[in-house]
Parts: structure tokens; sequence; C-alpha cells
């Protein structure tokens, strides 16, 4: 088996390029999957697992094996891919009909087609921690490449996936932030109609209205909204929030 020319190799290793040309978390995932397989032409299924909010998740996947494999690991609750995450070590799977770890999983890869596999950690001991799962067809076929571009394909990933990570943290965080402007807003305009009704101060109208909220169980925006909405005849414009010049 022949090596990727080292011009590939470097190619398949440009994280920070593969980031920066996918628009989302999922898309970049999926082309560091691809890169990890023309990285082991041996292999025939490449999954990338992240664990979200507690549980293991195979967040992408190239080519036809890897999300079963993958998804019979998290069944049990052990396996090899899951194994990498945890510790933070390579894993490697010379020949399933020959594996005694793990139960049952390694005679349900054999069952599929995998006789081997390769688990490389991504972003070990932190809250993105993952692997990058290799399978192929043939038992040894990770023991005759050099395996130093894959290591370094998920040394890289682990700082693309964690900026990544970031920025889609930021993208939430600036969704929430206009979520609480819009409901701010309707709130604003609520303690005016009372203002207007009650003749009191900005204070004490919102005081009527959390009170309100609290007697009816509903939440103090919906509250607002249906007040408006009965004097206004139609609800609060919900048009995105922009900022003051």
């Amino acid at each position: 088996m022949t090596d990727m020319p080292a011009s590939e190799a470097l190619k398949a290793l440009d994280t920070i390029t593969l980031l920066l040309e996918t628009d989302s978390l999922d898309q970049f995932l999926r082309a560091l999957a691809k890169s990890a397989l023309r990285l082991a032409p041996g292999a025939d299924g490449c999954g990338v697992t992240l664990e979200r909010q507690g549980r293991p998740v195979t967040v992408s996947s190239a080519g036809d094996s890897a999300t079963k494999l993958d998804e019979a690991q998290y069944g049990q609750d052990d396996g090899p891919c899951l194994q990498a995450m945890r510790t933070g070590l390579e894993v490697s799977v010379p020949d399933t009909l020959r594996e005694n770890r793990w139960g049952d999983y390694p005679a349900y890869a054999a069952a599929c087609g995998a006789r081997s596999s390769l688990s490389l950690p991504i972003a070990p001991r932190s809250h993105t921690a993952g692997a990058l799962n290799l399978y192929a067809p043939r038992p040894g076929a990770f023991d005759d490449i050099d395996l130093t571009p894959l290591r370094l394909l998920a040394a890289e990933a682990t700082g693309a996936i964690a900026l990544a990570q970031r920025i889609a943290d930021g993208v939430e965080f600036a969704a929430d932030l206009e979520a609480a402007l819009r409901s701010r807003a309707v709130i604003d305009q609520a303690i005016g109609v009372i203002v207007g009704q009650q003749r009191c101060t900005p204070e004490k109208a919102f005081e009527v209205l959390r009170t309100a909220s609290q007697h009816r169980n509903v939440k103090l925006r919906d509250l607002c909204a249906e007040l408006i909405t009965n004097i206004a005849g139609v609800p609060p414009a919900e048009g995105r929030i922009q900022p003051r010049a």
C-alpha cells in the first residue's frame, strides 16, 4: 500500500483552511472525516465522536461503515472509540476476530465487515472531548501506513474544534441576546400601557405585570404581548432588533 503524497497530506492537515471554508461546525467535521479517510487508504469509514450533554454522539462520518459501528459502542457504553475519548490515548484494533476487549462489540464489528480499526483522541480532557474513528475491511490495515499525518490531523482538529465551538457559542449567545432584547422591548411597551392606564410609576407598572404573570403562571413576556395585542388589535412587532447609532 502506498502512502499519500506529502503535498496531499499537508492539504488534508490544513484544518484552519477547512474551518474557514465551511459554513458550520457540522460541515467542518464532515470535511475532517473525509480528510482522515484520504490519509488512510485502507479504511472505508471514518466517524467523528464528540461528547455532547454528557453523551457520545457521532457528529459526522464519511464512508459507509462508521456510524453503525460507533453507535454499537455507545449502546453498550464501551468500545475503542469511547476508550480513546475517555482516556485521551490512541486505541488500535489489529483484528476484530482476535480481539477480546469490549464484550460483544468485536464480533459485531467483524460481522459488519470491519476487521480492524484505529481511534485517535480529539480534544482530550476538555468539554469537547471526542475521537476520530477509522474502520477498515481487512485486518492490520493501519499497520503498514505512516500514522504521523493522522495523529497530526487529530491534534490539529483539537484546536480547530475548540475554535469552532467558541464561534458557535458566540452565535448562540448573540441569538439569545437578541431574543432578550425583543422580550425587553415588549415588556417596556406593556409598562407604558399600564403607566397610562393607572397613572403610576414605571416601577409600579412592572410590579403589576410581574404579579399578574405569577398569578396566571404565564411568562412575563407572553403576558405583555397578550396585553399589547388586546389593546392594539395586532401582536407586537417581532422584527430584528437593531442597535442604536
